[in-house]
């Protein structure tokens, strides 16, 4: 076999994974649909975790969870070790099969279900503490955000860097308490400052859009969602720096355990957060940032998902239309 049918065959079997990946993402987004507006995260999250399970095992991978739903003893699908796919070559897998539980409870914007793909050893084993974030988008000279300089100093270079004015600058946060000082200090330096109350891989992600109307996102939000959010961002060739917050002795001996002979608490660029070639997937359960929320009809639903890769940069908005006729499991 010639090195260019190789690499044909190579390049289309990637292609055909990233396929796979929307359909796991969206098994997940219509059966955590059923239970949106109804108040029950617990459902609707046991839904998406169940079918997003169901799904891999049709994936052409030999995948193992490495960014799950927790340990062995805390789920009992998805936990961080647990084998998945159908056989192929080996990945580690990061998910949140519905992140923004709450969002979905509450039929707010940005609950999304997502997956990201790597080669083994290549996704930062993030245990489940705290991680302090900031992120921007492409087209910037590099290293522009730094975690350790003041808000302040990185919202001026980013305004420099876009040919804005600091006020045209747009901050998203999480609305939480432990924001206030980053809050105050955004608004001090004259940008406007975007709250949500969950959901920050997609608040994330929409920092490296174009169309998006989020220029920065900042603070501290899960250390499991940072590393699905630099996935996304390395697809997106954004910019992103992020460190482990710790609140105890046994949280930084764990995050010591996943990582070994690596300094916890040391600041994080994209890459250690995600290395090699990425693949992403995350399909929208209600209207937000990014996707728009899946449309249920009686016997059918449309989705809209999106996928991107790493190598290529290539990002594709899919529109689904799924017959429940046939799609029983996701009709429940």
């Amino acid at each position: 076999m010639s090195a260019e049918t190789t690499f044909s065959s190579f390049v289309v079997s990637d292609r055909n994974l990233a396929l796979e990946l929307v359909r796991v993402t969206e098994a997940a987004a219509l059966a955590s649909s059923h239970w949106t507006g109804r108040g029950q995260k617990n459902d609707a999250d046991g839904a998406a975790v169940e079918a997003m399970r169901t799904a891999f095992d049709t994936v052409a991978i030999d995948g193992t969870v490495v960014i799950g739903e927790g340990e062995m003893d805390e789920a009992p699908m998805l936990y961080i070790g647990e084998k998945v796919g159908a056989g192929g070559p080996p990945m580690d897998i990061a998910v949140d099969p519905l992140e923004g539980t709450n969002l979905c409870a509450k039929d707010m914007p940005n609950a999304i279900t997502v997956v990201a793909l790597a080669e083994h050893g290549n996704f930062l084993h993030a245990p489940d503490v705290y991680m302090d974030k900031i992120i921007v988008g492409a087209g910037l000279p590099d290293d522009l955000i730094d975690l350790d300089a003041s808000i302040g100093e990185n919202l001026r270079n980013l305004a420099k860097a876009r040919g804005k004015d600091v006020g045209e600058i747009v901050l998203c946060a999480l609305d939480r308490e432990r924001h206030a000082e980053l809050i105050a200090k955004t608004r001090e330096a004259g940008a406007r400052v975007r709250l949500i109350s969950d959901g920050d891989v997609a608040a994330g992600i929409a920092a490296c859009l174009e169309t998006a109307t989020v220029d920065i996102y900042a603070g501290s939000g899960g250390a499991p969602e940072g590393v699905l959010a630099a996935a996304a961002v390395r697809c997106m060739h954004g910019q992103m720096q992020a460190r482990l917050l710790f609140e105890d002795a046994d949280q930084r001996n764990r995050a010591e355990k996943m990582n070994p002979g690596k300094q916890p608490d040391r600041k994080l660029g994209l890459r250690d957060l995600a290395a090699g070639d990425v693949l992403f997937s995350a399909t929208g359960v209600t209207t937000g940032f990014l996707l728009q929320g899946i449309k249920r009809r009686t016997h059918h639903a449309v989705t809209h998902s999106l996928v991107m890769r790493s190598k290529s940069g290539t990002l594709r908005f899919i529109e689904g239309h799924h017959n429940f006729n046939t799609k029983t499991w996701s009709a429940r």
